[in-house]
Parts: structure tokens; C-alpha cells; sequence
């Protein structure tokens, strides 16, 4: 099984950026611990700022990938093309998210992903990913 994981914007700061929503570990970090606990599942991690560097990872990901965790940031809220690109391929994307989106700010209530992703998990911090993972086995 091959699994995509997916950080968009403002990702590659976790261990520094707000550590009170998004912990003090950076997700390469992490990244290592997920590689130990699911040793049978090849894992590739992927992070960029850009849209459109995301929206491409997700269509490459329909011919060679099992599942995509997304975690989209701030283009959650804002980016129908990360919506329809989802809807455009066949493979399954679990949307998470670090911190309870729904207990923050009300722009971040609002999800252009959710309506066409496989499963949302979000507010388990770090595990999250973990529980994504699991959902595909």
C-alpha cells in the first residue's frame, strides 16, 4: 500500500509556529515516527506553500497512490481548486487537520474539501495522521 500525505501552507513551521495549536514537533519529525509505526505501508510526504504545486501532487496521486491525508491549511477555507481536483480522481483523500478547525475562527468552519473527500479527521493534534492512516487499512 502506498499512501500520499499531503501539508499544505504554513506546514513546514510546525514545532515553531503557534505551538499551543500545533504542538512543538516538526512534521518531519513525525514523519519519522509514522515510517516506524506503519512499516508495511510505503509512505511519501509532501509539503509546499503553492496551490497549484498541491492541486498537481493530487492529480499524480490517482495513478500511483492507494490514499492521499491532506492537510490543506489555510486553502481548506479558500481553494476550490483543491476541491475539484479532489473530485476530479479516482483515489480516496482523507482531509485532516491538526487543531479542532471547529473551535477556532468561523472562516475556518467552512471547508471546500470536506464535500469531496473520503473521511475529516481533525483536533487530534498530530495523530490525526495516524488515524487517516489507519482509515485506509
Amino acid at each position: 500500500m502506498r499512501i500520499l500525505i499531503l501539508n499544505g501552507p504554513n506546514l513546514n513551521l510546525l514545532g515553531k509556529r503557534e505551538p499551543g495549536i500545533y504542538g512543538n514537533q516538526s512534521f518531519e519529525e513525525f514523519f519519522g515516527t509514522l515510517q516506524e509505526k506503519f512499516k508495511d505501508i510505503e509512505l511519501v510526504y509532501y509539503q509546499s506553500n503553492i496551490e497549484g504545486e498541491l492541486i498537481t501532487k493530487i492529480q499524480e496521486a490517482d495513478d500511483t497512490f492507494d490514499g492521499v491525508i491532506l492537510n490543506a491549511g489555510a486553502y481548506t477555507h479558500t481553494s476550490i481548486g483543491i476541491g475539484d481536483a479532489i473530485k476530479a480522481v479516482a483515489v480516496p483523500v482523507v482531509e485532516v487537520h491538526i487543531s479542532n478547525t471547529f473551535g477556532r475562527e468561523e472562516f475556518r468552519h467552512q471547508s471546500y474539501i470536506s464535500p469531496n473527500a473520503k473521511g475529516v479527521i481533525l483536533g487530534f493534534g498530530l495523530q490525526s495522521y495516524v488515524l487517516a492512516i489507519q482509515s485506509f487499512l
